[in-house]
């Protein structure tokens, strides 16, 4: 079992998201450390008379300086902690029943599955992983064998490329932790479709996981059979392939990418389809739709799955700039009675906020939008009612007159 290291005391009136069981404590929450924990310890977390409240591990480089594991403060954090965490998230996902038409998903999904900071997505027997804080970084090889042990994959990679590790004082990390590598290009399956990922080189682990279920319910046959559909921010394919696969006339993928674009493009041949109506335009989407509207051509379905705009508190009113331009330029190249699905995953950006967006957008662009369905992400990323941040995908479906 981890020994205790340190104690961290709440300033008054500070214990409160504390006790409502949020996993974070920022450092304007703190009074005093007591002990000496070091980068990565186990600590307890006390209100500002001495009481405890939780353990964490702590990391004096970060604003969030420690991460809660456990609000009862007498629990050991030894390895069976860790695999009883692990294998709670891995019961989770099964009873989802996503095989054997899905084999591509998230298994473990951080603070939502009461392990912060770390995420696994599975794709197929390789097992990807990504180490975002120090705690769990200090912790990693004990992880992999945890994850070994219980999931027998036959590979697993690390991903710990992102910017949250900048804020924990990490630096970037990839590569084969445990078992064997898999091949350049891996195909997976998504409700019985075909895509063909790169999980050392992809966008996040390798592929847009988290929306699997708005692909299905955007890319409905009532929806896109005989429709035109443009599909801004494609990467591989993703929505496209479903609209190809329910009957779509012709569908145009932007995406800055070229190579993203020759996936997406590959994808269509994975499934066993011919499709010479399609479109893969390589540029700046919100250029290409400009160039659209000026040309006045139209589609029966725009889909805007754009990357996070907002990363900070200080880039919010940007990002929002960006969502509004962005979807007033969609709705200028919708026909009348045509459908609009439109995606942020900006954590920063409330579901309220975001529809504020589309209101202003709808209103400059003098059309009237009814919202048919609110959309977010599948539920192998579940969304902790205690921890309002997991719910980070929102989306609209609406259509547009």
């Amino acid at each position: 079992m981890e020994t205790i290291n340190g104690r961290i005391l709440l300033k008054p009136g500070r214990e409160k998201p504390v006790l409502n069981r949020h996993p974070w404590v920022f450092s304007g929450a703190i009074a005093a450390i007591e002990g000496s924990p070091e980068p990565g310890d186990l600590v307890h977390v006390a209100n500002r008379r001495g009481a405890p409240l939780a353990t964490a591990y702590y990391n004096p480089h970060s604003q969030i300086r420690a991460r809660l594991l456990s609000w009862n403060p007498n629990e050991p954090l030894d390895t069976t902690f860790w695999r009883t965490r692990l294998a709670r998230a891995m019961t989770a996902r099964q009873l989802l029943a996503l095989a054997p038409h899905t084999t591509a998903y998230r298994l473990v999904f951080a603070e939502a599955d009461g392990l912060p900071g770390l995420v696994v997505d599975r794709y197929g027997r390789t097992l990807v992983m990504q180490c975002l804080t120090l705690g769990i970084e200090r912790r990693k090889t004990m992880l992999v064998e945890l994850l070994a042990e219980l999931t027998q994959p036959a590979g697993i990679l690390e991903r710990s490329d992102t910017d949250a590790r900048k804020k924990e004082g990490l630096a970037p990390a990839t590569g084969l932790l445990w078992g064997a590598a898999p091949p350049s290009e891996l195909d997976i399956s998504e409700n019985g479709y075909h895509f063909g990922v790169q999980l050392l080189s992809g966008h996040k682990t390798g592929f847009y996981l988290d929306q699997r279920d708005n692909r299905a319910t955007v890319c409905q046959p009532q929806f896109v059979a005989g429709k035109s559909v443009l599909n801004a921010f494609a990467y591989t394919g993703g929505f496209g392939i479903y609209a190809a696969a329910h009957g779509a006339a012709a569908v145009t993928h932007i995406d800055s990418s070229a190579e993203a674009l020759e996936q997406a493009e590959k994808n269509v041949t994975l499934n066993g389809w011919t499709r010479p109506s399609d479109e893969y335009i390589a540029g700046d989407a919100f250029a290409v739709l400009r160039a659209y509207r000026d040309e006045k051509r139209l589609f029966d379905m725009v889909i805007l799955d754009p990357p996070k705009f907002a990363h900070s508190q200080r880039d919010i009113e940007r990002a929002c700039r960006g969502y509004k331009d962005l979807n007033w330029l969609a709705l200028r190249l919708l026909k009348p009675g045509g459908l609009l699905a439109t995606f942020s995953c900006s954590g920063l950006i409330s579901a309220d906020l975001f529809q504020k967006v589309l209101f202003s957008a709808a209103v400059d662009a003098h059309r009237d939008v009814q919202i048919l369905q609110h959309l977010g992400q599948a539920p192998d990323h579940p969304i902790l009612l205690t921890y309002p941040e997991s719910a980070y995908l929102k989306g609209v479906l609406g259509r547009v007159w």
